[in-house]
């Protein structure tokens, strides 16, 4: 949703605005004690925590935040880009430089003789394409990092082995695998509990094994059906604190402490919560 009171900057506006971000920062990496003391290895969780929350308000649909999240965003990128200069490795022309020669490189159906009919084609290039580039993966899942999160990790490591040919012919026959993949953690569970009261270590390293192949299942699931697991698992995690905060809301309105409701108290204010969010779609 574009704010009312936007106006569309020209090209030569923009690189003003960008050149003064990059001025100021020059003055407080000389100036400032906080931002003269940061190293890469400082910066690092706090580039982490911006993108967390540039995902909050792409999420929400925040234009306001969206805009001030990406500064944050870019100021990080321009900090490590100074520290780089200062090192005399590299600066912002040259990320900038290696970025447009990348997106040249990739995009041979735009700048080269190349053919991509569909989004699906120009993916299935660049799976081809990044194996050749100079520096480039070696490997078709080297470029999936190692620090991404679990859930996106299996969804890009299933992405990139799709692209590559390996995947489901008709995407209704995951569902088979997600059978199968639930029944296999049902029957290792049922066996964990027979075997004792309390799940010994051996039990619970083949529940864990066995839980992470039926997420892993799902997350091929959503692939297939074109929805990103992680989007979706995080729509549901906020629904649900939605929900639940309605229920302390309501106990505490009442006078009651949360942990004195009955389940089933819990349960029908529950449902007053979905009822309540079901009017106002």
């Amino acid at each position: 949703m574009k704010p009312e009171n936007h106006r569309p900057h020209t090209r030569e506006e923009k690189i003003e605005a960008l050149g003064r971000v990059i001025d100021t920062l020059d003055i407080l990496r000389v100036e400032c004690p906080w931002d003269r003391k940061q190293t890469n290895a400082s910066l690092r969780p706090n580039s982490i925590e911006e993108m967390y929350e540039l995902s909050d308000a792409l999420l929400s649909d925040d234009t306001p935040n969206i805009a001030k999240e990406l500064g944050d965003v870019l100021l990080h990128i321009l900090f490590y880009s100074k520290i780089g200069e200062e090192k005399e490795q590299f600066d912002i022309a040259d990320v900038a430089d290696k970025l447009n020669a990348k997106l040249i490189f990739r995009h041979p159906h735009v700048f080269g003789d190349a053919v991509a009919t569909d989004a699906h084609g120009v993916e299935l290039n660049w799976e081809q394409i990044k194996l050749k580039e100079k520096g480039g993966n070696r490997t078709v899942l080297e470029g999936v990092p190692n620090s991404l999160p679990s859930l996106i990790k299996a969804y890009r490591i299933q992405e990139k082995a799709a692209n590559s040919g390996f995947d489901w012919e008709k995407r209704e026959d995951v569902w088979q695998k997600v059978k199968e993949e639930i029944g296999e953690f049902e029957a290792e569970a049922r066996k964990a509990e027979q075997s004792d009261a309390k799940i010994s270590e051996a039990d619970r390293s083949r529940l864990t094994g066995e839980m992470g192949d039926l997420i892993f299942s799902l997350v091929n699931a959503a692939r297939l059906y074109k929805i990103n697991p992680d989007t979706a698992l995080e729509l549901t995690n906020a629904k649900f604190i939605r929900r639940f905060n309605y229920i302390e809301q309501q106990a505490a309105a009442q006078g009651v402490a949360l942990k004195d409701l009955t389940l089933g108290q819990m349960e029908e204010l529950w449902q007053k919560a979905k009822t309540f969010e079901h009017e106002g779609e």
